[in-house]
């Protein structure tokens, strides 16, 4: 039988909060919104709010309107995805031998893993590291530095050591072996783990455009990030040699093309969230026991 339950003070309070913190996340994604829709001639100094200053599709247009953006998408696409299996994989392999009491150099490998969260080897290293290999120019560069963490691997030991040692026992006793158990047993029981950090990987090499700075030279490999960021650096210094961009953004303010540029470089991973809510709050308690 369903009994009706009053609300709180205490609840009361917390939905306020709730209200007032969403409020201050999400004004300035709409503001950004109406930004992106204002009109150059109308706009001046105005001050957008959540409404545009007139209706102006231009500044997408602008965005729009060169064909190799599908091209970067899809780059971007390629290494969100296949950067976040490859950690996910990785990260697991490597933490599975971890949860056993008996296993030879475990000890080591862990102080290891806390020593490297004190200390990175650096930029230097790293590109030198990556250029010796031959993955400069490549996806390679991009994917298989973050491939594996520190964090990630104790947050991903700690999760496994919860999972009950007697279903390992039993799938040994019936013959498994250590991947069959990892793969049939451990990982389809770490489904909130695994799709909050696959949530996390995703937006870190989605936001990325440091690394793809560096490492990529061809311009047809680079992601969608730094595409958006030349046409905003050739809005903002004006360009007067690229007569071509000049005929375009001429009836075009720069400020709504970088709530443009927001606007498109957000959308597709905002729209990964609603698949991955159910896991993501399961998952934000992860790493809060101890094992």
């Amino acid at each position: 039988m369903w009994v009706e339950r009053r609300a709180s003070a205490f609840d009361l309070f917390n939905y306020a909060i709730m209200a007032v913190m969403s409020a201050c996340f999400l004004y300035p994604v709409v503001m950004t919104l109406a930004l992106s829709f204002s009109d150059a001639d109308q706009l001046g100094n105005a001050t957008v709010g959540i409404w545009p200053v007139g209706y102006s599709l231009n500044a997408y247009r602008l965005l729009l309107s060169d064909d190799r953006i599908l091209r970067f998408y899809l780059n971007t696409i390629n290494y969100a995805g296949t950067g976040t299996l490859i950690m996910l994989i990785s990260t697991s392999m490597m933490a599975y031998p971890l949860t056993f009491r008996d296993f030879r150099g475990g000890k080591l490998v862990s102080i290891l893993l806390v020593i490297s969260l004190f200390f990175s080897g650096g930029l230097v290293p790293t590109y030198l590291v990556v250029l010796r290999l031959g993955l400069v120019d490549t996806m390679w560069s991009l994917v298989l530095p973050p491939a594996i963490s520190a964090f990630n691997v104790m947050i991903f030991r700690t999760f496994f050591a919860n999972i009950p040692a007697s279903l390992r026992e039993s799938a040994s006793i019936d013959g498994a072996g250590h991947f069959t158990v990892l793969g049939r047993i451990i990982i389809p029981l770490s489904k909130p783990l695994l799709a909050t950090f696959a949530l996390y990987t995703a937006v870190m090499f989605w936001n990325d455009f440091f690394w793809s700075l560096i490492f990529l030279r061809d311009q047809d490999k680079q992601p969608i990030q730094l595409f958006l960021r030349r046409i905003l650096v050739l809005l903002d210094f004006r360009d007067v040699e690229n007569s071509t961009i000049l005929e375009v953004i001429q009836n075009i303010s720069s400020r709504t093309v970088k709530g443009a540029a927001v606007i498109i470089t957000i959308t597709p991973i905002l729209c990964v969230y609603p698949f991955l809510q159910k896991y993501f709050t399961k998952g934000m308690m992860i790493g809060a026991i101890k094992a």
